[in-house]
């Protein structure tokens, strides 16, 4: 039997991102979408004063930060390796934080749970 392996490599066959309008533009987009999602959720956390709402507010501009690490990247001010590092660190930074603030939330029928008191 006869093998055949196929060897993917990065050196010259990928396209860099740098100086790449359509994926700034597509950044620039999701950066605008994050942006007005951070501003909804602090106010939200204005209004409401709870430690789960201050949790969700700090993921949401975790993602905003996100958008001005891309830009960075493809403008070429952010290496790509300090990219990954940054990007994949909010990454799990993010989804640690949604997850605390799932389990601050009440269960059904709860009256109060320690940890979501009002913030004064």
């Amino acid at each position: 039997m006869e093998y055949s392996t196929a060897v993917l490599s990065s050196a010259g066959e990928w396209p860099g991102v740098e100086g790449s309008l359509v994926l700034l533009g597509i950044i620039l987009l999701a950066g605008v979408g994050t942006g007005l999602l951070f501003v909804a959720s602090v106010v939200t956390c204005l209004r409401r004063r709870s430690r789960r709402y201050v949790v969700v507010t700090v993921a949401v501009g975790a993602l905003f930060i996100r958008s001005f690490i891309g830009v960075g990247t493809v403008s070429g001010v952010v290496p790509m390796m300090y990219h990954h590092v940054i990007e994949h660190s909010l990454d799990f930074t993010i989804a640690a934080m949604v997850l605390y603030a799932a389990y601050l939330s009440k269960p059904a029928g709860d009256v109060s749970i320690e940890g979501d008191e009002e913030l004064p």
